[in-house]
């Protein structure tokens, strides 16, 4: 038996391996004009067969245009990349960002990709960088040379200005309906990305830097890992395990609240202020890794036992994940019964099946998922129905939700800003919707009508395997705005500068911390009266 697990474990390693070298070696050809054009119609055909609400930010007629207009232009074969680039502004302009047309680029195998990590840190990972008012900034210096101050501008890299390739990227994709918060919070992070797709990855990298009026040309080699930190660690790990509880207490922190290795930060974290705990701030990265359950759990009752009085809910940079965890989240913070979503849009029962059930997997998984496919499709009969304008609904967290046990009933404010999209947007939606919370920062990347979104399988091209990802469900809070295209606005705007950055000041939260302390000084003088 051990000799088939590894004999099968062998067939799919080789599988693997000839896959990517096949994709590598077939990167750059050229690509009749008829196969390109097929690509063109086949992408517009599975948009509306599978995506919801395709015309909600753009007219039929208008998008019909574009896909024309876009097969006029091709009139000789061209690569993959350069057909990507024709294709991905007219894929954005459905304006949704779930929605995404992914380039062709060189895939590694895992031995590859080992190889790579173990050859140290790249030229773009050993720096933070932030996009502010047209200039790509240094934040956060991690490379070996010190003398690369944090607000050092960077005027070009290997002779490309970042200002030129974050303009032309920021057309083939889309934030959320009309919003323009997204793309500003995104493009300084996504810069060295969009340097990838178009040069591969790179060893060195010579960057010409601006600090104070001087002009420098540094170039900036990958990082081999320090072995002397190595053995430091491997040490601070041989005293961890010596010290079981508290070695078990982080794995099951770990766990719990969900951690990210690369950064080394926890997902979610609950901390208190001032001495008698009357503060709680509650900052969530993402509703994706960990046991959430259990840390909401855990963290309310902690709330209710220190009688906290304020929350602090910190949903900046969180771009989504799990509606059911959004969903217990807010069991906690509502002030009664609630409903959490509308019934979901989709085109039909059979979108569902093909795209979110049947779609993906090896062959293997498809053969299972196949034998299975009648049972699913009974229940999809069973809970898609067309409603009475014609249109096909899915029902998923439409149910009315009891609050939870421990729910806390104080002042709630909630931190946003552009990078807070998908599901942070739809909680926040629902807060805004109800009044429940007052929201401090910028307008948020998602859109306060909801997204589409839910399954997102990713779908092949026949001719140039391109893929693209295409939402199933469109999802929206009970509460709506006739502002459509925008996202959820802030009580108080606030905006961090490019120097709170470099000094890792926080505006928003200082904000926050000042209101609630001239709030409690009017109170005591009130009382006192």
């Amino acid at each position: 038996m051990r000799k088939i697990v590894l004999f099968s474990f062998a067939i799919l390693f080789f599988a693997q391996c000839t896959s990517i070298k096949k994709h590598n070696k077939h990167l750059n050809d050229l690509i009749a004009e008829e196969k390109l054009k097929s690509d063109v119609d086949f992408t517009y055909r599975k948009l509306q067969e599978l995506h919801p609400n395709l015309y909600w930010y753009i007219s039929k007629e208008a998008l019909d245009y574009k896909f024309d207009s876009l097969k006029a232009t091709i009139t000789k074969p061209i690569t993959k990349f350069e057909f990507y680039k024709k294709l991905s502004p007219v894929v954005a302009a459905v304006r949704q960002g779930h929605l995404v047309l992914y380039p062709p680029i060189k895939l590694f195998t895992k031995r590859q990709t080992k190889a790579l990590i173990k050859k140290g840190t790249g030229p773009f990972s050993q720096f933070d960088f932030d996009f502010f008012n047209g200039k790509l900034y240094v934040i956060k210096n991690k490379s070996y040379n010190k003398n690369i101050h944090p607000g050092t501008e960077v005027n070009a890299v290997n002779g490309i200005k970042p200002i030129d390739l974050i303009i032309e990227y920021n057309h083939y994709y889309s934030s959320d309906g009309y919003n323009s918060t997204y793309k500003t919070n995104y493009s300084g992070k996504l810069f060295s990305t969009f340097f990838t797709n178009e040069n591969g990855l790179k060893d060195s990298i010579r960057y010409n830097f601006k600090y104070n009026d001087s002009l420098k040309t540094i170039t900036i080699k990958r990082k081999a890992e320090d072995t002397s930190r190595k053995d430091l660690k491997k040490n601070k790990k041989k005293l961890a395990i010596k010290n079981k509880t508290k070695s078990k207490a982080i794995r099951k922190k770990k766990r719990i609240n969900g951690y990210y290795f690369v950064e080394k930060n926890y997902n979610r974290n609950l901390h208190f202020l001032e001495q008698d705990s009357s503060i709680a701030v509650m900052k969530i990265r993402s509703f994706k890794i960990g046991d959430y359950k259990t840390f909401y759990k855990e963290s309310f009752s902690k709330i209710s036992d220190y009688k906290t009085k304020t929350l602090i809910l910190d949903l900046r940079n969180n771009g989504g994940g799990r509606v059911s965890e959004i969903a217990d989240l807010y069991s906690y913070l509502a002030e009664s019964t609630f409903v959490f979503l509308d019934k979901s849009e989709v085109v039909s029962r059979s979108s569902l099946f093909k795209g979110a059930y049947l779609h993906g997997g090896s062959f293997g998984f498809k053969v299972l998922k196949t034998f299975f496919s009648p049972i699913m499709y009974s229940y999809l009969l069973l809970t898609v129905h067309k409603n009475k304008n014609g249109k096909n609904y899915f029902a998923t967290q439409t149910k009315p939700h009891k609050v939870s046990k421990n729910t806390f009933k104080g002042k709630i404010y909630v931190l946003i800003n552009g990078g807070s999209f998908s599901a942070s947007s739809i909680i926040s939606s629902n807060f805004k919707g109800s009044k429940r919370a007052y929201f401090v920062g910028e307008e948020t990347g998602g859109t306060y009508n909801g997204t589409v979104a839910g399954f997102m399988p990713r779908v092949k091209l026949p001719n140039t395997n391109i893929q693209i990802r295409i939402g199933l469900m469109y999802m929206a809070s009970p509460f709506k705005t006739i502002l459509e295209g925008r996202g959820i606005f802030p009580d108080k705007q606030i905006i961090p500068t490019i120097e709170d950055r470099i000094k890792e000041n926080d505006p928003e939260m200082t904000w926050v911390l000042d209101t609630i302390k001239i709030q409690e000084k009017d109170i005591s003088i009130i009382q006192k009266k």
